[in-house]
């Protein structure tokens, strides 16, 4: 059994591991070092709050794992996927004018299409503002498991006293 703590490192750690490879191989104009300095210029806070968020949310679905109950019943697949998802979908764009990310011009131009006009130029617009609305979405999904956890820990100690 691994220390606590150690698999949610590692998922905060690979979360953000795959964000920058994202962003190496979608910028082949830029040297990987060049890239990377750029994403973390305009996107430190998501980068690293995504690798917490991440973290953080394996961190309270061991715990329920280890005492014993299924806080994540409800969600078949991984807690806050969704969040980091959408949370890195918008991030990427802030990168496009620094030469990032080149392959995201591409999805860019796709948008007017499957959106419309109107829809992607606020996607385009408030990019950076939708990412961090993800980062609220993924710490809302780790506050609910940890409440969840909570009352199941509470429950569990009241059936104990009875």
């Amino acid at each position: 059994m691994m220390v606590p703590v150690v698999r949610p490192l590692i998922a905060g750690v690979a979360t953000i591991a795959i964000y920058l490879l994202v962003v190496v191989l979608t910028t082949p104009a830029l040297p990987p070092t060049a890239a990377i300095s750029a994403a973390f210029e305009l996107n430190s806070i998501v980068i690293i709050g995504m690798g917490a968020g991440v973290g953080l949310q394996v961190l309270v679905s061991e715990s329920g794992k280890r005492l014993g109950c299924n806080i994540n019943r409800r969600r078949k697949v991984g807690g806050s996927s969704g969040g980091t998802a959408a949370t890195s979908f918008f991030s990427f764009f802030s990168l496009v004018p620094l030469g990032c990310c080149g392959w995201w011009l591409y999805v860019l131009s796709l948008l007017p299409g499957v959106f419309g006009s109107g829809v992607t130029a606020v996607l385009i617009e408030y990019s950076q503002t939708l990412a961090y609305l993800g980062l609220v979405m993924i710490y809302s999904l780790v506050a609910f498991g940890a409440y969840r956890l909570m009352m199941a820990r509470r429950s569990a100690q009241m059936r104990s006293l009875a």
